[in-house]
């Protein structure tokens, strides 16, 4: 009867862990790992985001994008169409009714037009112009403001990055009032702002009466027209950018807020109903600009200026 195979015995240790070399793993984790990197180079870091935003932007400079044109706009009557010409709003022609009788505001309206240069002047008779102006009272005047081209949303901040400045940029969210646009778009001029960027839909443009709010501001200072003014702002957010919606029970007081001095969007809601409730949830802080005088709310265009001062005046410290 054969005998049965003998396994040789193996020793064996009750010792934890390899019972071989490490390979220096072990010393090799207990070395340090060097100097923390500056916040520029942390992953996940609000600078680094900013950082790699700048990169990006510097890298694209996009030849700038437009979000599309408003419509043409006829501006009707004498006084109206000589204060549009004062104040620069743009214009390609002016009907002047055949026979008007030639007053002040008329002559004055023709030497504005021929001063400026590019406006074309062209006479037409009394039922052409009722027939333009849908029967309106136009005194034998009607100026013809072209469409405007809104700017795209990421030009503003694309604009600022090359410019080697952080974003300052305000959104309109339920401002219908064309004179309110045009504060804003002239307080973003008087402090450093790089824009304006508005809603497509339910929201006022840039028309003759927003022009001449702005005091000619208009001409240097681009207005973005957004489709979903949320996703516009989620986009600025994925750049870097801070933003703040300004709300009359925001949980922190504008003057407390520490972001002021970097990439920044304020947002702004309408006087009556303040900001929707996606564009508030969107926001990274809602704050609220103290008032001692007791006022239960300012319009788009104060708000906009006070919140902008405190930008501006973080930047310069």
């Amino acid at each position: 009867m054969a005998g049965n195979s003998q396994r040789p015995n193996r020793r064996t240790s009750n010792k934890k862990g390899a019972q071989v070399g490490s390979g220096g793993k072990r010393r090799r984790g207990l070395e340090g790992k060097g100097p923390t990197p500056p916040a520029e180079m942390r992953k996940g870091h609000v600078k680094n985001r900013i950082a790699n935003a700048k990169a990006r932007q510097s890298a694209r400079r996009p030849a700038a994008r437009r979000s599309g044109k408003g419509t043409s706009e006829l501006v009707v009557g004498r006084n109206p169409v000589v204060e549009a010409l004062r104040e620069g709003v743009p214009a390609s022609t002016l009907y002047v009714q055949q026979f008007i009788d030639n007053d002040e505001r008329v002559r004055e309206a023709l030497k504005l037009a021929a001063d400026r240069g590019g406006i074309h002047l062209m006479e037409a008779p009394r039922p052409e112009l009722d027939r333009m102006t849908n029967g309106l009272n136009h005194q034998g005047l009607v100026l013809q403001i072209p469409p405007y081209e809104y700017a795209h949303p990421e030009d503003l901040s694309a604009a600022a990055y090359d410019d080697g400045e952080d974003p300052l940029i305000v959104a309109l969210d339920g401002v219908t009032d064309p004179r309110n646009l045009g504060a804003v778009v002239r307080s973003v001029a008087a402090f450093g702002g790089h824009g304006v960027v508005v809603p497509e839909r339910r929201a006022a443009g840039m028309t003759a009466g927003a022009w001449k709010t702005s005091a000619g501001t208009a001409a240097r200072t681009p207005v973005a027209r957004a489709t979903n003014l949320t996703r516009a702002l989620e986009a600025y957010q994925k750049e870097g950018l801070f933003v703040v919606g300004l709300a009359a029970d925001g949980e922190a007081e504008i003057q407390d807020v520490a972001a002021l001095d970097g990439p920044l969007v304020i947002v702004v809601g309408s006087e009556g109903k303040g900001l929707s409730r996606l564009v508030g949830e969107t926001c990274d802080m809602r704050v609220r600009i103290p008032m001692p005088g007791g006022a239960e709310s300012l319009n788009a265009g104060v708000a906009a200026g006070v919140a902008l001062y405190e930008a501006a005046r973080r930047r310069r410290g």
